[in-house]
């Protein structure tokens, strides 16, 4: 978390002779890596019918860890909208794939634990579903693309191996917000997309932390996650004594960072994922994988459709299941800039 230079640039890329491109050529490169058509063998399927429909991930909790989870069926569900029942007009079974970003913390506090890292991931690479395609991403003050959605395990462990070493100060919010505003838009034949994010969530631009941080405030990533069909599942990674002792970062600014990881996991109904140290990871990615098998896409077009800006709750029970949970995001703003 040190001081930087502020680039102007919100994304770098690499090429196999790890060359750095020109920001003009960025541009064009992103567009036609995030934007284009992918043509390949990837199953498709149709996640939004129309944009009235209230698109839910709903993750169901409680299986045994020890056993595949069996899979539910759509009358296994009921949606409340402010405690009246909706008519469900969409459903996805946990089965269907994901388009997986992993998006890990390599900046300054992390620098010298890369070796660890790239261990870790290579095993949530091998923890992933073979439907499920996979981007890697890393950030310091700025994102690092190093392979874009891919279902090739051995290209993804190769672009592992290639991560370098990196340091300066901590971006977090700005990457974050680029992954869920760039990497996984919105589009008629796109996966269910998740982001699986390793930081210890301390970015610059928190109070009483040197460095000028992320251009996006919090509050304004929040939003943007909240407007995104993407889940992300945080996994705070306990860097505190060490931000503390050699980064002079202040023990409430790693509190926050916290607390606003949790905002984070609550706001798309996920969990907040705690390693104490690296080893730990190994099993928290695996657990991730776990919960996201166990993730449904339920759509329902609201029977209130006053569209007057008024906070709608939602809530999804499993009345025949009771020794299940299921989680979702809480509800949502019906107004017309955002969807419903």
């Amino acid at each position: 978390m040190q001081s930087r230079e502020v680039s102007a640039a919100i994304m770098q890329t690499r090429s196999t002779q790890n060359l750095r491109f020109p920001i003009a050529f960025l541009s064009v490169l992103s567009l036609l890596i995030f934007h284009a058509p992918i043509h390949s063998q990837d199953p498709i399927e149709t996640i939004r019918i129309d944009s009235d429909l209230v698109d839910l991930k709903v993750s169901v909790l409680g299986f045994s860890p020890n056993a595949p989870a069996p899979l539910l069926a759509q009358k296994d569900f009921v949606v409340l909208e402010d405690g009246k029942e909706q008519e469900i007009s969409f459903f996805a079974a946990a089965d269907a794939p994901f388009d997986l970003v992993l998006l890990l913390d390599l900046s300054a506090s992390n620098a010298k634990k890369l070796k660890l890292i790239r261990n870790s991931a290579k095993r949530f690479v091998d923890a992933a579903r073979p439907i499920d395609r996979i981007a890697l991403v890393t950030f310091t003050d700025r994102p690092a693309l190093y392979s874009s959605f891919t279902l090739d395990r051995k290209k993804l462990k190769k672009s592992i191996d290639e991560m370098d070493e990196a340091f300066g100060g901590t971006n977090f919010w700005d990457a974050l917000n680029y992954v869920v505003t760039q990497m996984v838009v919105r589009g008629p034949n796109s996966h269910r997309s998740a982001v699986v994010v390793m930081t210890d969530g301390i970015d610059n631009a928190l109070p009483n932390v040197s460095g000028p941080g992320s251009d996006i405030t919090f509050d304004a990533l929040l939003e943007n996650i909240r407007n995104s069909e993407s889940l992300i599942f945080p996994i705070y990674l306990n860097t505190e004594d060490e931000a503390v002792k050699h980064y002079h970062v202040p023990r409430a600014a790693c509190a926050l960072a916290r607390t606003q990881l949790n905002e984070i996991a609550t706001t798309c109904g996920t969990t907040l994922y705690k390693a104490e140290k690296l080893s730990d990871l190994d099993q928290l990615y695996g657990q991730v994988i776990r919960d996201l098998s166990t993730v449904y896409n339920i759509g329902y077009r609201p029977s209130n459709r006053t569209l007057d800006g008024k906070w709608r709750s939602v809530e999804v029970q499993l009345p025949q299941r009771p020794e299940l949970l299921a989680r979702t995001k809480r509800g949502y703003f019906a107004k017309l800039d955002s969807e419903p």
